[in-house]
């Protein structure tokens, strides 16, 4: 028992004892089934950073019933850093946004900063741009009529464009009040084809034009609309307007108007059939003078087009 208590003894089996507990670790790393590696390349992916950029579309908060706003982008880009499956899970969800707070500005020209929410705090992020300049202006809507615009050097030659039938008469146009001063027409802007032959039915993209003829920046209702235009041979004529009543519950009616002949366009054959244009006027309900317009029928009329095509009538019930 004296030999067990000697401190030499003692000192020689812990020896023993830490050599063989070191190779019996470094064994385990050595030689083990390789989860330790799996598991430090998941914490290395989990605890590694990358950065991504982010496009978003720039939200305004301001009283849209009141305000109009021009001259901000309407997207901007935010850069985000931080934990790589953090990072890749913003950029496939983008659950956040990017704002410009307008709400306590008035009307004028101001530069405002922008700012985002709904990021996770583990992110860092710029935003570029960081500021914007906007005008703040009261908002307006007006109703404009609308006017067709097209090339007439496409109309071949020998041949003749009749009046446009647009299939919205009136729009509705909204933007800033000083904007909205600018407009001279809105046209609907109609694509013909060079060296055109024949009628062109199409859709065509409504447009605010200034006295210029340059774009104003409102917002238009619809935004395109349908446009018919009759394309003949040059054959064309002018004949004088028939008013015929339909739908009438009195014996007779007085049609005035100020356009009493219309240019008619169609072939030959056409032309030749015809004396008079057509116009029934619908005078159901009018007991007492009334305006009205009539839509001239090229269908009914069996021609190509007219110019005009819409007349405006007065009709007083005997």
């Amino acid at each position: 028992m004296r030999k067990f208590n000697s401190p030499w003894l003692l000192r020689l089996l812990s020896l023993i004892f830490a050599i063989l507990l070191f190779m019996y670790v470094n064994q385990s790393k050595m030689f083990g089934n390789g989860n330790s590696y799996d598991q430090n390349s998941d914490e290395t992916q989990l605890t590694s950073n990358k950065s991504a950029t982010i496009t978003l579309p720039l939200q305004l908060k301001v009283d849209n019933n009141r305000y109009f706003v021009t001259g901000y982008p309407e997207k901007v880009s935010i850069k985000i850093t931080g934990p790589a499956a953090l990072v890749t899970t913003t950029v496939n969800t983008q659950n956040f946004k990017v704002y410009a707070d307008l709400s306590s500005l008035g009307v004028g020209e101001h530069t405002v900063k922008i700012y985002q929410d709904g990021l996770n705090n583990e992110l860092h992020y710029s935003i570029n741009p960081g500021t914007i300049d906007v005008n703040i202006q009261p908002r307006k809507t007006v109703n404009l009529p609308v006017k067709a615009k097209y090339e007439k050097d496409n109309v071949a030659d020998g041949y003749a464009a009749g009046k446009p039938v647009i299939g919205t008469k009136n729009v509705k146009v909204t933007g800033a009040e000083d904007e909205i001063s600018k407009i001279k027409n809105v046209v609907a802007q109609l694509s013909i084809p060079q060296n055109t032959k024949k009628t062109v039915n199409a859709s065509a993209v409504l447009e605010a034009l200034d006295k210029n003829g340059k774009i104003v920046n409102v917002i238009l209702t619809p935004s395109t609309t349908s446009v018919s235009l009759p394309i003949s041979s040059g054959n064309n004529k002018t004949v004088p307007v028939k008013f015929k009543a339909e739908n009438g519950s009195s014996s007779s009616y007085d049609f005035i108007s100020d356009t009493n002949k219309v240019k008619v366009f169609g072939k030959s054959k056409q032309l030749s059939n015809i004396d008079n244009v057509v116009a029934y006027v619908d005078v159901a309900g009018i007991n007492k003078k009334k305006d009205v317009s009539v839509q001239l029928d090229k269908t009914l009329n069996k021609v190509s087009g007219f110019d005009p095509d819409n007349i405006k009538v007065t009709v007083k019930p005997q």
